[in-house]
């Protein structure tokens, strides 16, 4: 008994009257298509149809026109909604009408699935109500005396039946109105693609970010020994620091930009041939750095180009970082098959030790891996190399 009225009481619930209403919605269109069928079949007459007709012509006209509606493709979109808002299942926010086939298939079985359960849900009302009135009116049963016992098992019946069509409906809805395989697979895909975006994101900032507090430590740091000896040294110092400011500055509202989905951001994007104004940028920051180039970076493709700047920029910060103020050289080489960068500097006597391993090198190494590319770095002959080389066809 006390499962029983803890189960009446889940029942009369918020959540248990949505569902009422969803079963409702099911029985109003069972009405509906009922409407028509018998405006249809009642001007017809039967005696002079041949016996099979008389049979296939009444099932057609019953069937016909709720399946021919289930087939609609925003029949899934607006079964969708009424499921999330009344059964609560977990369906996807935004339900695209059924285009392919094994969609609109799927979604037609749901639709006539409900507005068979709404119409059981609405026969079984009026059968019961129609049954508590005959106990009432005619007396069928010895004594009206009983009409209240009737009650007492005829209302809990029919909350019952309407609980367990609501729950059949929602175990059934996810199979049937949920995504189907191609939908899943493009939504794995598109899901993939945005991490592949936060994470090229991640590794800009990191990189951008990075460099820009290198060169800054090591403008100050050099204003601050000049500072009373050469103070020209030290305004061009100070303009160099704002400038790498307010570089990272837009760098973090582009990638800010992005990760709020803000339209009309504008990407700095910093290709391979903008590598002289990053080694000449940091050469005014105090670190000797010789460019040497073979052939034109400006004919590599933006992909591979955008990758490659990136990693000599985060080659250039981990040179500063780790080797202190030591000549750099940067090599890059363009031909008609591939691109070859080297970042080579002289190994520090004393290398800066680090509290945890930094990620630039991992972050290399994923950016030459989306390129199909082979990157390597370690030191070779008393210098620390970082050599790439990326195909270009």
């Amino acid at each position: 008994m006390r499962g029983g009225g803890h189960g009446m009481r889940r029942l009369l619930t918020p959540p248990g009257y949505r569902r009422w209403v969803f079963l409702a919605l099911g029985a109003a269109l069972a009405v509906a298509f009922a409407m028509v069928a018998a405006s249809i079949l009642v001007p017809v007459r039967w005696g002079a149809l041949w016996p099979p007709l008389a049979v296939l012509v009444p099932l057609a006209v019953v069937v016909l026109p709720p399946v021919a509606v289930s087939l609609l493709p925003p029949v899934r979109v607006v079964e969708g909604a009424a499921v999330r808002s009344l059964l609560r299942t977990d369906l996807p926010e935004h339900l695209p009408p059924a285009r392919d086939w094994d969609t609109r298939w799927r979604a037609s079985l749901w639709f006539l699935l409900h507005v068979l359960a709404g119409a059981a849900a609405g026969v079984a009302l009026v059968a019961g109500l129609g049954w508590l009135i005959t106990v009432g009116q005619l007396g069928v049963w010895p004594g009206r005396r009983l009409l209240p016992v009737a009650v007492l098992v005829t209302v809990p019946a029919y909350v019952y039946l309407v609980a367990a069509l609501a729950a059949l409906l929602a175990r059934c809805a996810p199979p049937l109105l949920g995504p189907s395989a191609a939908e899943r697979l493009v939504a794995a895909e598109a899901r993939a693609r945005a991490l592949a975006e936060r994470t090229r994101l991640a590794r800009d900032l990191h990189d951008s970010i990075g460099h820009a507090l290198t060169v800054t430590t090591l403008q100050a740091a050099a204003a601050g020994r000049l500072l009373d000896h050469d103070p020209a040294f030290v305004r061009r110092a100070l303009a160099a620091i704002e400038d790498t400011g307010r570089s990272a500055m837009a760098d973090l509202d582009h990638a800010l930009g992005l990760l709020r989905d803000e339209p009309g951001t504008a990407p700095p994007v910093p290709m391979l041939r903008d590598v002289a104004g990053l080694v000449t940028h940091t050469r005014a920051a105090g670190l000797p750095v010789t460019l040497e180039t073979n052939g034109d970076p400006a004919t590599v493709p933006a992909d591979v180009s955008r990758e490659a700047y990136r990693i000599v920029q985060e080659g250039l910060t981990n040179a500063a970082r780790h080797a202190g103020t030591v000549p750099v050289t940067v090599r890059l080489t363009v031909t008609d098959a591939r691109l070859v960068v080297e970042v080579s500097n002289p190994m520090p006597d004393r290398p800066v030790r680090r509290s945890r391993p930094g990620r630039g090198l991992a972050g290399m190494a994923e950016r030459v891996a989306t390129l199909h590319g082979t990157v390597h770095f370690g030191p070779t002959d008393g210098r620390w190399v970082l050599s790439l080389a990326v195909p270009l066809r």
